[in-house]
C-alpha cells in the first residue's frame, strides 16, 4: 500500500464545492483500501506570500507549512485537486507550492544541471482540475497550458512524476449524477492509488 497526500487546493476553506467532493472521494477509497493518508488544505494554513527570489532561496519555510513539507517529504503518490480559475490554479495553492518547493526541499541549490535538481523522486502525482468550461475546450483549445506548466514547471522540476491528469468540466452546472459518476471515478482512482 502506497503513502498518499491529497492536496485540496480549492481557495474556500468552508468546503462543499465540488473540488472538495472529488479530493473526499479518493481520499476515502484510498484509506478504504488500506492506503495511509494525509490531507493538506492551503486554504486553512496562515502563510505570507514570497516577495523575491532572496526569500525563496534563503528564508525560512514558514512554521504553518513545515507539516506540509513533512507530508510531501514522506508521500510516495500525491493527488492535487483545484479549480480552474482565470485559466489558472488559484493564487493560494500557487503560493503554497511557492513556499514548500523551496532549495534544500524539493531542488538542490548546489546541482550542476538545473534540470536534474530535483530532490523529489520516486514520487507521483494526480492533478484534479474542475472547471466551468468543457474539459476538451480546455485541453485542445487552450491546450491546457496551466496544467502543462504545473506539471512541467513544478511537478517534473522537482522530479515528481509520473503525473496523471484529472479534468472535470462543467462544473457549476452538474446536477447530482454527474456529481455521483465523478465521484465514482474519483473512488476508483483512490482505491488504487494513482
Amino acid at each position: 500500500m502506497s503513502k498518499i497526500l491529497v492536496i485540496q487546493g480549492h481557495p474556500d476553506p468552508a468546503g462543499g464545492h465540488l473540488c472538495h467532493a472529488l479530493a473526499e472521494a479518493y481520499a476515502g477509497a484510498a484509506r478504504a483500501a488500506g492506503h495511509q493518508v494525509e490531507v493538506v488544505t492551503p486554504a486553512m494554513l496562515e502563510f505570507p506570500l514570497l516577495a523575491n527570489a532572496h526569500e525563496w532561496e534563503q528564508g525560512d519555510v514558514p512554521p504553518a507549512l513545515a507539516p506540509a513539507q513533512r507530508c510531501i517529504a514522506g508521500a510516495q503518490h500525491i493527488a492535487i485537486f483545484y479549480p480552474l480559475w482565470l485559466g489558472d490554479m488559484p493564487a493560494r495553492l500557487k503560493a503554497f507550492l511557492e513556499q514548500v518547493a523551496r532549495p534544500g526541499f524539493a531542488l538542490d541549490s548546489k546541482a550542476r544541471n538545473p534540470l536534474h535538481a530535483g530532490l523529489l523522486a520516486g514520487r507521483s502525482a494526480r492533478v484534479v482540475v474542475t472547471m466551468g468550461m468543457p474539459a476538451l475546450f480546455y485541453r485542445w483549445y487552450f491546450c491546457a497550458h496551466s496544467l502543462k506548466s504545473l506539471e512541467r514547471n513544478i511537478l517534473n522540476f522537482v522530479g515528481i512524476a509520473p503525473v496523471r491528469k484529472t479534468l472535470v468540466g462543467g462544473a457549476g452546472k452538474m446536477d447530482a449524477v454527474a456529481v455521483a459518476a465523478w465521484r465514482q471515478r474519483m473512488q476508483v482512482l483512490g482505491a488504487k492509488g494513482i
